[in-house]
Order: structure tokens, then sequence, then C-alpha cells
């Protein structure tokens, strides 16, 4: 992805991936070597709240709609929750009213985990609520990664138009 291309491919999506399962194993590091000094209720607390309000709404309206459209409501409520800015302005919120501790790495454990582990980033609005292949982008997909034409044709022809 780039300024100009707002796709990934499935290596850049992997390489993406892969940037976000190393700051999964540095927050998993640190909550292992201080396992003894981890408050369990809030580490628990700050973990599931994320998908309480982000996911769990969004997915059960998704699943009983026979559309599958659903409000956008539920996108607003998943990018909000999901988001590094969201919960970092959390640990801030928390950190200057109750002081720094470990319980926090529940955060970056749980927004690492699902865009390394499970693939999940931000959801636009065009797409369904759960993940579908939308069948324009297999198209753009299949042209970009296997059509054949190199690197430099492509440019050739976009400087072209």
């Amino acid at each position: 992805m780039d300024a100009k291309n707002l796709f990934e491919t499935r290596t850049t999506y992997g390489l993406v991936r892969a940037e976000y399962a190393l700051g999964l194993v540095v927050a998993s590091v640190l909550f292992f070597t201080h396992l003894d000094e981890i408050r369990w209720l809030p580490f628990v607390a700050l973990f599931v709240y994320i998908d309480l309000i982000g996911y769990i709404p969004g997915a059960i309206a998704f699943h009983r709609s026979r559309s599958k459209k659903i409000s956008r409501v539920y996108y607003v409520l998943y990018n909000v929750m999901h988001s590094l800015v969201t919960q970092g302005l959390v640990t801030l919120a928390w950190i200057w009213l109750a002081g720094a501790e470990w319980a926090l790495l529940a955060l970056p454990i749980h927004l690492f985990g699902d865009r390394s582990l499970f693939g999940n980033f931000l959801k636009p609005f065009a797409l369904p609520f759960e993940p579908v292949p939308h069948p324009s982008y297999l198209r753009l997909r299949d042209e970009v990664e296997g059509a054949g034409r190199s690197t430099e044709a492509a440019v050739r022809g976009a400087e072209a138009t």
C-alpha cells in the first residue's frame, strides 16, 4: 500500500501483520515476566471491554440481519474501540488516574493479537461487518499480483494517462 494505492497485496498484508506480531511478542514477554505483579481483575476488564463495546454488538447485529447490512454505528464502535489511538488515550487516562501498572498490557496484547493473529484491522463502511471477500477486490488482487504485467509496464501505463 502507498498513498496512491490504498490496498494491500498478500505480501504487504503479511508484512504488516508481522510487525504487529513483534509488538504482540514484546507485550507478551513483558506480561509473562511480570505475572506476579499483574492485577487480574483490571487486566481481564481491560482485555474484554474492547470487544464488549466494539465487536460483540456489531457481530450480533450482523448475524441477525437477513441482508447483512447493519448500522454504521457498529462500525464506528468497532473502529473506535480497536484504535491504538483510543487505547493509548485510555492508557494515559488510567496512568493519570490510577498510576502505571502491568494490567495495562491487556490493551496492546488485545490489539496486536487481533491484527497479527487474526488479521483484523479497522472496518470500512463499504464492506460487510464480518470479513467476506469482495468480488471487486479479488479481481483487483488477481490483476495486481498475477496479471503478468511488469511493474515497469504498469507505471508506464499510469504515466500515459
